[in-house]
């Protein structure tokens, strides 16, 4: 999907169409973009960035709250349009999954129509648009997902792959980001072509266990296979505050808000979680996690709100320290206590991956 969150908004609200709009945040330069419109990005505007920025670089743009129930039922319909064409369906988010086509429910014999049927069905049903990117496997679907956004397909055959990742700068390689692209570049390392040419040895030495994974990826070996259901590795509530926090009884009151927000989030997972990361965000915007691992499970408020307080506690910052979020998260699951979830939430002639990307 295309600027999944902004684009559903602008659907549904007229007066949000052709104008720079942020899902999330706040007019008051309070709170984060969960998603900005193509006509935000224009001004530099992107997910994550704090409602300050925002203005700063589009002082005319508007804000509106997210609606995720109605997210989350399109994000269903959408699903429903995956599963006429394949039951191998690996969600990533509610805007964003792998297919894989190698076999082919309606017979139709070409990943790339599949792709094309996908995104006609999507504009005809949902008035969206999506973006396809269709190769041999997930690495290079995905990368290709990204070139004719918004609403265009791209297919990476197999003799192009290699020269496809080679003129990649190597912030486009996905698992990349920026710390680690300022590391590569610094390193010489500025495309893929640059990054084939370094041993596995020293992709290690430099970048440990992900050093293998590029490896592989620069030279198109990706053997992942699409998992219909995927398990998650966390789940987690986190909320910036409309005016910053200094006392600690109000982060106490404000840890146990959150407490009682995830515990429904577990209980409708059926999840319970061995370690639990609290998050906590300055004024200044800085920002440190703890975590903490128990020998049992859990998933009820009061081990949560007991385990963040513990944490918070422990921090020991300067009383003075203004607080902008508070964040908390649980995690190493019990192995059957949960799969696919849908807030976390391969097209190729003849089988192979696709990855129909929406974009938040």
């Amino acid at each position: 999907m295309d600027a999944f969150y902004a684009s559903v908004e602008q659907r549904d609200f007229p007066e949000f169409k052709g104008k720079p709009l942020a899902v999330g945040g706040s007019p008051n330069g309070r709170g984060v973009v969960a998603t900005a419109s193509y006509e935000a990005r224009k001004f530099g505007v992107r997910s994550a960035m704090s409602s300050y920025q925002a203005l700063k670089l589009c002082p005319h743009i508007l804000f509106t709250p997210p609606r995720f129930e109605v997210y989350k039922n399109v994000s269903n319909h959408i699903r429903e349009i995956f599963s006429r064409y394949t039951e191998l369906i690996e969600p990533l988010s509610l805007d964003e999954a792998y297919l894989d086509v190698t076999i082919d429910k309606l017979g139709i014999g070409s990943a790339i129509t599949i792709a094309e049927e996908i995104r006609t069905a999507i504009q005809i049903e949902l008035n969206l648009t999506a973006s396809a990117g269709v190769s041999v496997n997930k690495f290079v679907a995905k990368l290709a997902s990204d070139i004719k956004k918004p609403n265009g397909l791209t297919f990476i055959g197999p003799s192009k792959v290699l020269a496809f990742i080679a003129g990649l700068p190597v912030n486009k390689f996905f698992g990349v980001g920026k710390v680690t692209a300022e590391k590569m570049k610094s390193l010489g390392i500025h495309t893929g072509a640059d990054l084939k040419k370094w041993p596995l040895n020293l992709l290690i030495k430099h970048f440990g266990k992900s050093g293998k994974y590029y490896y592989e990826s620069v030279r198109g070996i990706d053997e992942r296979v699409v998992q219909p259901h995927r398990q998650i590795k966390s789940i987690g509530i986190e909320d910036t505050f409309e005016q910053d926090l200094l006392l600690h009884d109000d982060l106490v009151a404000e840890l146990e808000n959150l407490a009682t927000k995830l515990e429904k989030r577990l209980s409708a997972k059926n999840a319970n979680g061995r370690t639990l990361t609290l998050k906590i965000k300055f004024g200044d915007f800085t920002q440190i996690t703890r975590n903490k691992s128990f020998e049992y499970y859990f998933s009820d408020k009061k081990n949560i709100l007991d385990t963040s307080v513990q944490l918070l506690e422990k921090l020991e910052f300067n009383n003075e320290r203004l607080v902008r979020l508070l964040g908390i998260t649980l995690s190493n699951f019990a192995e059957e206590s949960i799969s696919q979830t849908d807030e976390q939430l391969n097209l190729f002639n003849g089988g192979g991956s696709v990855d129909v990307k929406t974009d938040f």
